[in-house]
């Protein structure tokens, strides 16, 4: 029987006792009711007068005398209890009148002294006893155990994840190949003198897919694969983390080769405080100097490689990031059209898709869906196919889950009364009208107000293509769209609505970076103001550089207003030309609350037909 096994047994006797300890704890309390409480448990309390008064009439049948008190049963079967006073004369009353008397001899004794003194300590000792256990938490070594590492362990061939479960990444993939390549057969690298990196950091925004890829990396090349979350390192004792990663690594060095992956390392690889710094966190610190010497503090020929993930490297410590440690940065960025499409293809194929089903157009409705999102939107497509009990699931799902992961469920039973109906129509309309006009905005897909989430209505712009660069003009034409709402609202009613909120943040917003990081104001020049974003990945304020004096903060915030005050106006100006198209359409979405993009393309097409075309700078999406 090997040490293994001697565990296993010791560990099932100590289960054994503790079940013996709460049978015996039972068995005591049953006695102990039995015996003190269960013969009179319906007894009532009465004086001792009354108790004699009871005995001289003859009312009383049998008592039980004790040190403290005397219990007994009345000629009528009522239970009763008294408390014993000194009365040298009371035996002889009772044998008297023809009582039966019984009496309870007690000590320090006996079950009493068990129930009162030993049975606390018993369980004061299992609590103590369990209390050890939940903290060394399974693991050996008692409760000194709190410096091992909490890293899940899965052997790679196990993992059931390889590269064809990951789409939309095939740039990261052929980096990672060349790690699980190096793990299967390390001296063909090595024989030219050459090393392999010991640490790989895979960046990106949320929801890309970097865990899939570590766990896809252990799958294919089969080798033990240790996960754990940064967070999983800190305790609130110091030195606990700095002891899990020694122990971390000593684990991945027996078991060589093999892959460590730390999720989310910014929470324990943040930037160390400077010297004189007021605040720092010495836990945090520590388990970073701790994780740096490790990975200096090993050679890549044992076969053991540091993966990590984290959508924050702008936090990350730079002696983390040299060479020796994390020396190499994987961007696994949002994916591209065909990286959607593949994506969308992994995920369906779980499904059972109807033959109208077209992935490609799927794929180009979503810019800036993440890999999670993708995901979301093909298992929330086979639920609502499953709840309109259909058999398979069609393309008109795939377009409610879209809608659904983009503005929110629908909230039909929302009522508006027609005032509001009617504003919101001609908001929508506005929005609709000025983004079919304006040349180099994304084509209308769809126009509703039927609320969904926050909004009470939304215009859907579905691009053609994927872009990665705006001009200066497009700019200004998405601020124009962005504000053709509240345009439309204060054109047609004369005054606005709260309903335009959004809308004003996010137009602010980018005339704001227009100014501050593009450089596109004449009066300021081609100058970068913004300060640097606090998360590349999430998004950072938009705030002002420290070094921009009190003048220049004045006129950032004059030219940002100018600026949105010349898209209202070209707004306006739109609008006003086509005030019968916006009361077309706006008539539209108050009889049938939803019109397609073809319609209101159709629309205007129509206008244009009747009234001939209008300059160059105006066109039919």
């Amino acid at each position: 029987m090997d040490a293994k096994d001697n565990g296993q047994n010791t560990e099932r006797k100590i289960n054994f006792s503790i079940w013996y300890l709460i049978i015996g704890i039972l068995v005591l309390s049953l006695i102990r009711s039995l015996f003190f409480g269960g013969l009179y448990e319906e007894s009532s309390e009465i004086s001792y007068s009354e108790f004699k008064a009871a005995l001289r009439a003859g009312k009383v049948e049998n008592v039980t005398v004790s040190q403290d008190q005397i219990n007994g049963v009345m000629r009528d079967e009522q239970a009763f209890t008294t408390v014993r006073v000194e009365d040298p004369a009371l035996i002889t009353e009772l044998e008297a009148y023809n009582v039966d008397v019984t009496g309870i001899v007690t000590s320090d004794g006996g079950v009493g002294a068990l129930l009162g003194w030993i049975l606390p300590l018993v369980l004061m000792i299992a609590f103590w006893y369990w209390m050890l256990k939940r903290m060394r938490g399974g693991a050996s070594g008692g409760m000194f155990s709190f410096g091992k590492s909490k890293a899940r362990v899965i052997q790679g061939e196990t993992s059931g994840v390889t590269f064809r479960d990951v789409g939309g990444a095939d740039e990261a993939v052929s980096e990672l190949r060349e790690i699980t390549e190096f793990l299967k057969d390390p001296t063909r690298f090595q024989r030219l003198g050459g090393k392999m990196p010991k640490g790989v950091l895979l960046v990106g925004p949320p929801g890309t897919g970097k865990t899939l890829l570590a766990r896809a990396t252990a799958g294919e090349a089969g080798v033990p694969f240790y996960s754990i979350s940064g967070a999983e390192f800190i305790e609130m004792f110091v030195g606990v983390g700095a002891s899990r990663v020694r122990d971390l690594f000593e684990q991945a060095k027996k078991k060589a080769p093999g892959i460590i992956f730390i999720d989310e390392i910014d929470a324990i690889g943040g930037k160390r405080a400077g010297a004189g710094a007021m605040q720092t966190h010495e836990e945090r610190e520590q388990t970073l100097n701790q994780l740096l010497a490790e990975m200096d503090g090993f050679e890549s020929t044992r076969g053991v490689i540091v993966l990590a993930a984290t959508n924050r490297p702008e936090v990350l410590d730079p002696a983390l990031l040299r060479p020796g440690r994390f020396d190499r940065q994987i961007a696994v960025d949002l994916p591209d059209l065909t990286g959607r499409q593949q994506i969308l293809k992994v995920h369906a194929s779980q499904v059972v898709l109807d033959g109208d089903v077209d992935l490609e157009a799927i794929a180009r409705i979503t810019p800036g869906f993440s890999g999670a999102d993708l995901e979301n939107v093909v298992n929330q497509a086979a639920l609502l196919a499953a709840r309109d009990g259909k058999t398979t699931v069609q393309m008109r799902d795939f377009n409610e889950a879209i809608e659904r992961v983009v503005a929110g469920s629908e909230r039909r039973t929302m009522a508006m009364n027609e005032r509001e109906k009617r504003t919101v129509a001609f908001h929508e309309a506005g929005h609709a009208l000025v983004a079919s006009l304006l040349p180099g905005s994304d084509p209308v897909h769809k126009v509703t107000i039927v609320p969904r989430g926050r909004a009470l209505g939304y215009t859907w712009q579905r691009p053609t293509e994927d872009r990665y660069l705006m001009s200066e003009e497009e700019l200004h034409g998405r601020l124009a769209v962005l504000l053709g709402g509240r345009v439309a609202e204060a054109l047609v009613f004369g005054v606005v609505s709260t309903g335009a909120v959004d809308d004003l943040a996010r137009a602010t917003d980018l005339a704001r970076r227009m100014v501050t990081e593009y450089g596109m104001s004449p009066n300021l020049g081609p100058v970068r103001l913004a300060s640097d974003p606090q998360a590349f990945y999430l998004g950072g304020t938009h705030g002002l550089d420290a070094r921009v004096s009190p003048q220049t903060a004045a006129q950032v915030d004059s030219e940002t207003r100018r600026i949105v005050e010349e898209a209202v106006n070209k707004a306006w100006q739109l609008l006003e030309n086509y005030r019968d198209v916006l009361d077309e359409l706006a008539s539209r979405l108050v009889e049938h609350e939803t019109v397609e993009g073809h319609e209101v393309a159709s629309v205007l097409a129509e206008r244009l037909d009747h009234k001939g075309s209008e300059p160059d700078t105006i066109r039919v999406a």
